[in-house]
């Protein structure tokens, strides 16, 4: 059976994003809040790919390519949100969340659900934005062809 070409490319972003994120806090540079910016490459890069595959195989519509990019990055920004509750739980639960809280954007005592709630409107504007900015790219590339 073959998975959909979107579905395929997102579980890449997560597979990537997961990696990564697991290899900064074998390092020990799980709490550098610039390095965790660098996971939107995974994201630009899942995305890209799934762009490219519907061009290839003929589909050049803005809207079929933008329905199809942001399944892509929402089906990685699930399945990411999903990895890290997982793991959050594994590594103590809500005491893990809070050492991350730390070196994010949230004050008090935030719980696994309110991080894992806000990294999804973080990661789904995210997905909006990368999506938009592929989507012009390759939009102007078809136009000058």
């Amino acid at each position: 059976m073959k998975l959909p070409k979107e579905l395929l490319n997102g579980c890449i972003i997560f597979i990537g994003i997961a990696v990564y994120f697991l290899l900064m806090n074998v390092m020990g540079y799980g709490n550098s809040f610039y390095l965790r910016l660098v996971n939107i490459f995974f994201v630009f890069y899942g995305v890209n790919r799934t762009i490219k595959m519907n061009i290839d195989n003929g589909e050049k519509s803005f809207v079929t390519n933008a329905v199809s990019a942001m399944f892509t990055s929402l089906v990685g920004v699930f399945l990411s949100i999903i990895g890290l509750i997982s793991y959050s739980y594994m590594k103590g639960g809500d005491q893990y969340v809070q050492s991350l809280s730390k070196t994010f954007l949230f004050g008090g005592n935030p719980s696994i659900f309110t991080y894992s709630i806000s990294l999804l409107f973080e990661g789904i504007a995210s997905s909006v934005i990368v999506t938009m900015l592929l989507l012009l790219y390759w939009n102007n590339r078809l136009a000058t062809d």
